[in-house]
C-alpha cells in the first residue's frame, strides 16, 4: 500500500496532534474522541443529577461499567499488541515514550474503580445515608481522571504515534487493527460499541470508519443506535 491510499491525518475535536505518516489512525483517534466525550458528560452528570434520582444513577453506573471496559480493553490492547512490537525498533528516546505509555495506563485505572465504586454507592444506597460530600468527592475524581486521560491520550497523540508512523507500515498496522485492536467483540457488545464510537463524531470520521466495513458492522451499527440512545438519555438526562 503506498501513503496516497492513507487517508488524510484525522484531527478530531480536543484531539493533539495527527502525525502524518503511512498508518491509518481513523480507529485511534475515534476511540480517543469516544473517551474524551464520555468524560465530559460524566462530569456534568455527576454535578447536576439530583441524589434522590436512583433510577439515573443506576443508569450512570451501568453506562460507566460500559465506559470503562471499552477504555480498559483499548489500553490492555495497546500494552499487549502494539507497544511490545515497538520497543524491538526503537532508540533509547522513543522507548522512554512507549514505557510511560504503559505507566501512564496504571494511573488510570485505579481512577476507573473510584469512580465506579463511587457510583455504585449512589445508585444503591438509600438516600438519607447519601452526603453532598460523597458526590463532591466523586466529582473530584471523575475531574481527576478526566485531566490524567486528556493528558496520557494527547502524550499518545503527540508522541506515540509519531513513533508508530515511523516503523509501521501500513500493512503491518492494518493486520495489527485486525489481529489485536478490533478483538472478538460479542454481538452485544457491538450493539453498544458501534454507535458508541460515533457518537457526536463528525460525519468526515463516520464515513472514513465505516465506509469500507463488512455489511454485518453497518447492521449492528444501525440496529444498536436506539438502544444506545436510550441509555445514554436516562444516564445523562442532567448532562
Amino acid at each position: 500500500m503506498t501513503d496516497t491510499l492513507v487517508p488524510q491525518p484525522l484531527l478530531l475535536p480536543g484531539q493533539a496532534a495527527a502525525p502524518p505518516g503511512p498508518c491509518d489512525m481513523t480507529g485511534m483517534y475515534v476511540m480517543h474522541h469516544a473517551f474524551r466525550r464520555d468524560l465530559a458528560r460524566f462530569a456534568t452528570a455527576v454535578r447536576r443529577t439530583p441524589l434522590d434520582e436512583h433510577g439515573t444513577w443506576r443508569a450512570l453506573a451501568d453506562r460507566w461499567a460500559r465506559f470503562a471496559h471499552e477504555l480498559h480493553e483499548h489500553h490492555t490492547k495497546e500494552d499487549v499488541g502494539i507497544w511490545p512490537l515497538l520497543l524491538e525498533r526503537v532508540d533509547d528516546a522513543d522507548r522512554s515514550v512507549l514505557v510511560a505509555m504503559e505507566a501512564e495506563h496504571g494511573l488510570v485505572d485505579p481512577l476507573l474503580e473510584r469512580v465506579g465504586a463511587g457510583l455504585a454507592r449512589l445508585a444503591q444506597a438509600p438516600r438519607a445515608d447519601v452526603t453532598e460530600g460523597e458526590r463532591t468527592d466523586l466529582a473530584d475524581t471523575v475531574a481527576e481522571l478526566r485531566t490524567a486521560l486528556d493528558q496520557h491520550l494527547s502524550h499518545e497523540e503527540q508522541d506515540a504515534i509519531r513513533i508508530i508512523q515511523a516503523h509501521v507500515t501500513a500493512e503491518e498496522w492494518a493486520d495489527l487493527e485486525a489481529r489485536v485492536l478490533r478483538g472478538n467483540p460479542t454481538p452485544r457488545q457491538m450493539l453498544f460499541m458501534l454507535p458508541w464510537a460515533t457518537d457526536d463524531l463528525p460525519q468526515e470520521a463516520v464515513d472514513r470508519l465505516l465506509g469500507g466495513a463488512p455489511a454485518p458492522v453497518r447492521w449492528f451499527h444501525a440496529l444498536g443506535r436506539r438502544s444506545y440512545a436510550l441509555l445514554d438519555r436516562r444516564a445523562f438526562a442532567h448532562a
